[in-house]
């Protein structure tokens, strides 16, 4: 009996791997080292951003206990990391959980958990394009101190157009290659850190000096989840936190373009989830110590602030000066993650297009710059029409929909955490550590995901979550969360009449690994 190797050697395309039928798709090798892909890991969360409109949110529905939450959100991301760390080494594809779904559990479910990660980022990327856009007019109002000029964004055409100005700007950016991504990443992805680690620095001041009447005292009770008053209120919370930490499986999907492919962007999204639940913990406790989790005065539960904290902390806890610096890196935040959020869409979309699992004009790589052009064009022009169709025809719709996403990062994630431990269930035998990092932690984080979905899908049917709308007497946020699941489906069964060969599991095909060969 002999042992084969099924390891990448230098100079093979993917298809060196075990699974023979993973293919290489012309992307830049080499583009990104362990650093870069770290960085736009974290870049893609937009850690700044997400705290700036969740700190508020989460403590109004769990209060003290916010911290906590934030663990408990860390912990189901972590085990999924895990999983998408060993299916990374076996197949570095940058279709990443498209591709390892169709390994594991055949063509069509692949094809919904390709779809799933599309359609999530497409929200995402229009969420964060009204955000950067809404932050500029704020920052220019503040810089000029003229509050007109802050109005602007008040003025639907003009946020529609700075709006899809800056997606253009982003696309253009992610269009011509790491190389350019790296460059713009390491400057915002810096500025947002140090900006953030100053403002937890003046709130613990702040803290210790006891400005503010609605400041508390550091109690080791808040890191207790099973505080949490209502299992309601401690689902509604882990939603939201989960929200906080999606977007670091940006690491994999640079895969084909990372030096050390099969281990690098592994260990790349472990370091990125350890910086974000640093940061989310340092600035939570922080805050929380400042000004306290209640719903009055600067309380991080007040209705009228929660929705965007940092603009209602930034002048108390920084002072006018400094604060400026929290609104620029806000802006940088929801800018970085603008930009970097192309990359899992538009490598998705070329891997399968590849796999013919979509028209093949999607897998042309630009020859100079070495990425998926027409998938990242792609995926700008449908943000872009997404949200300028959406704002057009309600603000209500549009965030029921945001409100949905959370359904779609469960479904794609727990599903590639369910394929880790199937497709190396013949594995699970052969050491304690695959049995854990392969199977136990793997199922585990689905396991939690799913739980969440579930919990979500049968709590969007209250037409009170959300904006509050309804459609003949459901929740408008479960209408549109299950319909686009359901549009998915449909523009499956059509591309099946039109690729039947990828459908018929001829093109990628279900397997396990095979490391051991008879002689």
């Amino acid at each position: 009996m002999t042992q084969l190797d099924v390891r990448p050697q230098a100079g093979d395309t993917v298809s060196g791997v075990a699974d023979g039928d993973v293919r290489g798709k012309g992307l830049g090798k080499g583009s990104v080292g362990l650093l870069g892909s770290a960085v736009i890991g974290i870049s893609t969360v937009a850690p700044v951003y997400c705290l700036t409109s969740t700190l508020g949110s989460t403590a109004g529905e769990v209060g003290m206990q916010m911290p906590a939450i934030f663990l408990a959100g860390f912990l189901p991301m972590l085990l999924v990391a895990f999983a998408y760390r060993e299916l990374n080494k076996a197949m570095p594809d940058c279709g990443t959980s498209f591709t390892w779904t169709v390994k594991a559990f055949g063509p069509r479910i692949g094809w919904m958990c390709g779809w799933g990660l599309v359609i999530a980022t497409i929200i995402v990327l229009s969420n964060l394009a009204g955000v950067a856009t809404s932050y500029f007019w704020l920052l220019a109002g503040e810089i000029t101190n003229n509050p007109s000029i802050a109005a602007l964004d008040d003025n639907k055409l003009v946020h529609i157009a700075t709006c899809l100005t800056l997606i253009a700007l982003a696309t253009a950016i992610s269009y011509r290659g790491m190389t350019a991504t790296k460059g713009v990443q390491y400057a915002l992805v810096g500025l947002q850190l140090v900006v953030l680690g100053v403002f937890v620095a003046m709130a613990f001041q702040k803290a210790s000096a006891g400005t503010f009447d609605t400041g508390l005292d550091f109690s080791w009770s808040w890191m207790n989840p099973f505080a949490v008053e209502s299992m309601a209120a401690f689902t509604a919370g882990l939603s939201l936190s989960i929200f906080m930490y999606w977007g670091w499986d940006a690491c994999l999907a640079t895969n084909e373009e990372t030096t050390g492919s099969t281990k690098t962007p592994g260990r790349a999204s472990l370091i990125a989830m350890v910086v974000l639940v640093g940061s989310y913990l340092a600035t939570g406790i922080a805050a929380q110590m400042a000004v306290g989790s209640g719903g009055e005065g600067l309380g991080l539960a007040n209705e009228e602030t929660s929705d965007n904290v940092f603009a209602a902390l930034a002048g108390p806890v920084m002072g006018p000066v400094l604060g400026i610096l929290l609104f620029i890196a806000v802006l940088a935040s929801a800018a970085a993650s603008l930009q970097t959020t192309f990359i899992p869409v538009a490598r998705t979309v070329l891997a399968m297009s590849t796999y013919e699992a979509l028209p093949p004009s999607y897998a042309k790589v630009h020859p100079t710059f070495k990425t998926p052009g027409r998938a990242t064009v792609m995926a700008g022009v449908a943000t872009g029409l997404f949200y300028t169709v959406m704002t057009l025809v309600s603000e209500n719709v549009l965030t029921d929909t945001i409100f949905a996403l959370g359904l779609m990062i469960c479904f794609y994630y727990s599903l590639t955490a369910f394929a880790c431990a199937w497709y190396f269930r013949a594995e699970l035998r052969r050491s304690s550590r695959d049995l854990f990092f392969k199977g136990v932690f793997p199922v585990l984080g689905g396991l939690l995901l799913a739980a969440v979905f579930c919990k979500t899908l049968f709590d969007m049917w209250d037409p009170a979550y959300g904006s509050g709308s309804t459609v003949l007497g459901v929740g408008s946020v479960f209408i549109i969360g299950v319909g686009l699941l359901a549009l998915g489906l449909v523009i499956m069964f059509v591309t099946e009449r039109r690729s039947p060969a990828f459908f018929r599991g001829e093109v990628l095909t279900k397997s396990t690994p095979s490391l051991v060969v008879e002689d």
